[in-house]
């Protein structure tokens, strides 16, 4: 029974119908890793409604009612996300008293399915840094090496799966950061569709807050595909106060791999990656050889510079709902006081965040243009595979981002995430290998609108060849 919290979700669910284990015990074995942990990835709990929630799985199982494809799994939440009756900060000191009375909506539709949740996993304050550290609950540290980072946002979560404290976690990915942790941990991490998945009840927005970003995405961490496909059903179901009647029929792998049009961009000058991750591309493209399948390179669908310039655009517009009239006030002043040649960085930010309405919406227009022309992309190749990140893990607090001996700006290390946060394609970071020292590294794969289950059906096949599914 111990070694069951090392196994993938799939693989305890099964236990948990087989009658193997019990719900509660499955939950008490969990929390005994937590307790022993000293990476200070969960960082609230409610052990008694987490162990109410598993007794209740184990009557409706013992009854012959068991409803909901994780039901008795237990599972922990990023602290981003509401959680009724559970402490929900998001790493800020201003929300360390916040209990919500009601679940996000991501949440709500995890519990339907059956999931018992056992915690909240770390965030940085607000879900606004690579870094996953606060003043509330200080650093998570990355199971693979404590002197480096777990990432961010979705730091917590990621370390959490990592460290087999949890079968999966909710995490959130608005510029990177449910991927870039899950790179850096070497767990897998699927950012779907956007929109697939409600944001309603992420803080930020604001407690209470109807609307969210336009580009946040949530999503599941596991240590398998399958979990993911587990936890995408789940996440894609609506709960029963949503009163919707509609339901979503995602398109399923109808191909083999060895039948999968597959385009690799590997490199790109805008964002240069390092030795060992050209490595890893290389044997991610020898296991979809050795799979059978036939791949090309490309130089990619879209230009990495304008993408780039235009999802700096589209975040800094979106990261302005919730600020202050104190804080817009001033941003506005110092903009107007830019000299019209200024392009430093600074510069970039302030007039990003005072732009007018007119410049949102002819920025919205480029974001669907770029949008056709990845339609037209998906036209030709059913997967697009592409570095999740330049490097592993950097020195935990740094930063500096430095590539092949160069120094690059500190957010290169999303610059390949982020090729789709903006335009809000499924993207699928997949352990592939690790580094010398024994950092994970993972490779990003990209589809189109609404193929999560093609990316998770390439993830899986390929499992066994990459020997990092655990």
């Amino acid at each position: 029974m111990t070694d069951l919290t090392r196994q993938p979700a799939h693989v305890q669910l099964r236990a948990l119908e087989g009658r193997e284990i019990s719900s509660r015990e499955l939950l008490g074995l969990h929390l005994d890793r937590i307790d022993a942990s000293t990476l200070n990835a969960v960082v609230t709990r409610d052990d008694d409604a987490a162990r109410q929630a598993a007794h209740t799985s184990d009557e409706r199982r013992a009854r012959g009612e068991a409803s909901g494809v994780l039901d008795g799994l237990p599972i922990t939440i990023k602290d981003s996300f509401e959680t009724a009756g559970l402490r929900t900060t998001s790493g800020a000191q201003e929300l360390a008293d916040h209990i919500p009375d009601q679940d996000a909506d991501a949440v709500a539709r995890l519990r339907h399915q059956g999931a018992v949740i056992m915690g909240k996993t770390n965030t940085p304050a607000y879900c606004q840094d690579l870094h996953t550290d606060n003043a509330l609950f200080g650093s998570t540290l990355n199971p693979h090496d404590p002197a480096r980072t777990v990432g961010g946002s979705s730091g917590g979560p990621a370390a959490a799966v990592a460290a087999h404290l949890t079968p999966a976690d909710l995490g959130s990915d608005l510029a990177g950061s449910l991927r870039l942790p899950a790179h850096y941990c070497g767990v897998y991490g699927l950012r779907p569709t956007h929109g697939l998945v409600p944001a309603r009840g992420h803080v930020p927005r604001p407690p209470g807050w109807l609307t969210s970003s336009d580009m946040v995405t949530p999503g599941p961490l596991a240590r398998h595909p399958r979990d993911l496909d587990l936890l995408l059903t789940a996440l894609t179901t609506p709960a029963p106060a949503e009163d919707t009647p509609w339901h979503v029929d995602l398109p399923t792998v109808s191909k083999g791999i060895d039948e999968l049009r597959i385009a690799i961009w590997a490199e790109d000058p805008n964002c240069p990656v390092d030795h060992e991750t050209a490595k890893a591309l290389i044997t991610f493209e020898k296991a979809l050889i050795a799979a059978g399948a036939l791949v090309r390179h490309t130089p990619g669908p879209v230009g990495f510079a304008d993408s780039t310039r235009l999802f700096e655009q589209l975040l800094h517009a979106t990261a302005t709902a919730t600020a202050d009239d104190e804080t817009a006030a001033a941003e506005l002043t110092a903009a107007r006081q830019l000299q019209d040649d200024d392009s430093s960085p600074r510069a970039i930010f302030l007039r990003h965040r005072t732009q007018t309405h007119r410049s949102w919406l002819r920025a919205n227009e480029e974001r669907a243009q770029l949008r056709s022309d990845w339609q037209r992309f998906f036209t030709e190749h059913d997967i697009l595979v592409t570095p999740a990140a330049p490097t592993a893990a950097i020195p935990a607090g740094s930063r500096t981002l430095a590539v092949g001996g160069q120094e690059r700006s500190f957010f290169d290390q999303t610059g390949w995430a982020n090729l789709t946060s903006h335009i809000g394609l499924p993207s699928l970071v997949v352990p592939a290998t690790t580094t010398t020292h024994g950092l994970p590294i993972g490779i990003q794969i990209i589809g189109r609108p609404y193929a999560e289950r093609i990316l998770l059906g390439v993830a899986d096949g390929l499992a066994s060849l990459l020997r990092v599914a655990g």
